[in-house]
């Protein structure tokens, strides 16, 4: 009988393998996703059909069979077969609203954020799958702009807006989304002139366990990271080397395996511009955090750990995808495809998902 460590281990060899494997499929070409289906020892991202060309900057996989993804046009979708299907699961009368994140618990519930200024900013949870929707909170301050929402377990849960009145301003639930209310401003410290969130993945606000949590940010002169080990209550910020000073430029996305070892990705989101420095590391939970030695080659928007490998992880964008197996300290590019968003599951499944209903699994042979 084969013990659980063991069994982690295996899976966490197979996993990792997959990621490396995808260096040696074919070359793909701009915009396009190398399928390594010639080679029963590569691997890759395999698409998914969605039969939709909305743009899904939310992704919520539960497990391997399970997972849920949201964007433009009020569009939500989930499947319960591992990507062979997907059923559109939009709330009625949504079309105009725009979804950056989605959050789930499992195949029945899940949490979705609509984003803009105002009323456009809102929260819809799901109870049956996706069968009926209730709106648990409609932003009523026009000064207000949520970005991103994270949850610690299936009760405790935060969304950012970003600046108001000179602060980020911060949603909490205590009842998994069923409810909403703003927590006071006095933790959190001040705004730089010009700074935001970004909510081009659902990974600007992120965390890990009970209580810690992190806000990325943007668009002023230092990109920074926000850390609250009290679930949103009192913050500390952090300078980070990826380039800023301009409204294109900042972090755009953080993952954190536990609650010291994060990494942080961006650059410049412009197809013009260059992104050196795009990505940083912590060591200390988010206190200090240096330069990747040899970064990915452009823009980044998503990042995610590969479960139980250590030190392997992804990040996407919408030129290609990158591997690091050393913690974010060095990456390679594995593949050319575009996506905006990526995340893994417990059970040793990776999913990416962005333009044009692009939602892909990574596909191990």
């Amino acid at each position: 009988m084969t013990s659980m460590g063991n069994t982690r281990r295996m899976m966490s060899v197979g996993l990792i393998g997959a990621a490396l494997a995808l260096t040696l499929a074919a070359p793909a070409r701009a915009g396009e996703t190398p399928t390594a289906a010639t080679d029963r020892n590569t691997a890759g991202w395999e698409p998914t059909p969605t039969g939709t060309d909305a743009r899904f900057r939310g992704l919520a996989p539960v497990d391997r069979r399970t997972a849920w993804a949201a964007g433009s046009r009020g569009t939500v979708l989930r499947t319960t077969d591992g990507g062979r299907s997907w059923r559109d699961v939009s709330p009625p009368g949504a079309g105009e609203l725009e979804f950056r994140d989605v959050e789930a618990f499992d195949a029945r519930r899940a949490v979705v954020l609509a984003i803009g200024e105002g009323e456009a900013s809102r929260v819809l949870r799901t109870e049956d799958g996706g069968t009926t929707w209730t709106e648990s909170f409609r932003n009523t301050d026009p000064r207000a702009f949520y970005d991103c929402m994270t949850f610690f377990d299936s009760r405790h849960g935060l969304a950012m807006s970003d600046p108001v009145d000179g602060r980020y301003r911060i949603l909490s639930t205590r009842d998994g989304g069923r409810s909403w209310h703003v927590l006071p401003n006095a933790g959190m410290p001040a705004a730089l002139p010009g700074e935001a969130g970004f909510a081009a993945s659902g990974q600007c606000l992120v965390s890990a366990g009970p209580r810690d949590v992190w806000l990325a940010t943007g668009g002023a002169s230092a990109a920074r990271v926000l850390h609250s080990a009290d679930r949103g209550l009192t913050w500390t910020a952090t300078d980070t080397p990826i380039p800023a000073g301009d409204p294109a430029r900042g972090v755009f996305g953080l993952a954190f395996r536990d609650r010291t070892h994060g990494i942080a990705v961006g650059g410049d989101y412009r197809k013009d511009q260059p992104s050196p420095q795009a990505a940083a590391v912590t060591g200390n939970g988010g206190r200090a955090w240096r330069a990747s030695a040899t970064p990915p080659p452009a823009y980044r928007s998503g990042v995610a750990w590969l479960p139980h490998s250590g030190n392997a992880a992804l990040a996407v964008g919408p030129t290609g995808t990158d591997l690091t197996t050393d913690g974010g300290r060095t990456w390679r590019t594995i593949d050319t495809g575009s996506y905006d968003t990526v995340d893994c599951t417990p059970d040793g499944s990776c999913w990416a998902a962005g333009e044009k209903g692009r939602i892909a699994r990574l596909n191990r042979h």
